[in-house]
Order: structure tokens, then C-alpha cells, then sequence
């Protein structure tokens, strides 16, 4: 059963499920907050949101600050791939294999196996951007971890890794 609520100020989505063991909350890209619960008694409900206010503030923050994607594409599949190889060549590592997808909450990632997978969506972001991915998933070739040591490593390629970082925080993915 859903229901869409307002409760205070909130747009709320609430889904019983008796099947569940505990009280579950989200806040979707449109600030509608979502609860999931085994519980249909409107008072639990509405305790519950009390009690998580300052996180529910916190996500609805995050959302107003977002970023949409640039609407224009910036890069291609082979100036990427170009930009890959170049970082790949300045920093001495070496990966088995490129690859791209549509992800939703990732920009990229790389498996021991040294495949890394590139978001499609930096295809419309900004060089530098670009580039901290590029080299954030290439230093996971040397650390696979995000250890003090790790991200020296990206900073020694990348003086602004923590503004880079920041900023794509800040872009919404769809």
C-alpha cells in the first residue's frame, strides 16, 4: 500500500509492508520524502520523520544545490578514450580494458582485474572534471582502496582533486 501524505512541510511517500522488519527512509531527486514501514500508524510515522528531520534537511540541501548535466556533449568516446591512455602513459599504470555505461549514482569504477568503467554522462562535464575521474579510477590500478596513500596519489597527478571531487558531488545524475 502507498500513499502519498503532507506531513509539515514534506511531501512524504508511504509505503507499509508488513513483510518488512524495519522503517526505512529516502529522499527522492524531486524532495519527496519516502518512507518504507511495517507499521501503518500515522503517529509512528510522523515520530519517525521527527526523529530523522536533520538528515531529511541535509538530503533536501544536497538537492537544491544540485547541478543539472551540461545539455551540450563536451567529449567523445575517442577523446576520452585519448585522455584515458595519455593518464594511463603520465602516471605508469597500465589497464586491461575501457569500458562505458550508463550508471546512476557513479561516475566510474575499476575492478582488480583492471577493467574500468567510465559514466556516459562525462561525455557533458567540464575537462577537469573528466580528468579527476580519469585519474581517481587509474589511481585504483595502484591502490584499490581510497586510503591517505591513494589519494596523494591522485593529488600528485591533480593538485584540486578535493575541489574536482566536490564539484561532481554537486552535478545531479539522472
Amino acid at each position: 500500500m502507498c500513499n502519498i501524505k503532507q506531513y509539515k512541510e514534506y511531501k512524504l511517500s508511504v509505503i507499509i509492508n508488513k513483510k518488512l522488519k524495519h522503517s526505512y527512509l529516502s529522499v527522492t531527486k524531486e524532495g519527496t520524502v519516502k518512507i518504507k514501514t511495517p507499521s501503518n500508524s500515522e503517529q509512528f510515522i510522523h515520530s519517525f520523520i521527527d526523529d530523522k528531520e536533520q538528515w531529511i534537511q541535509k538530503q533536501l540541501r544536497k538537492i537544491e544545490n544540485c547541478i543539472e548535466l551540461s545539455p551540450i556533449q563536451l567529449h567523445s568516446i575517442e577523446s576520452v578514450k585519448n585522455r584515458v591512455a595519455y593518464f594511463a602513459q603520465l602516471m605508469s599504470l597500465h589497464y586491461e580494458q575501457l569500458k562505458f555505461r550508463k550508471m546512476k549514482r557513479r561516475w566510474g569504477s575499476c575492478n582488480s582485474t583492471g577493467v574500468i568503467t567510465l559514466n556516459k554522462a562525462l561525455f557533458f562535464v567540464e575537462d577537469q572534471l573528466l580528468d579527476y575521474v580519469i585519474v581517481h579510477e587509474l589511481a585504483h590500478l595502484q591502490y584499490m582502496n581510497h586510503s591517505k596513500k591513494f589519494h596523494a596519489f591522485v593529488a600528485h597527478y591533480l593538485p584540486k582533486e578535493q575541489e574536482y571531487r566536490k564539484a561532481l558531488q554537486e552535478i545531479r545524475l539522472t
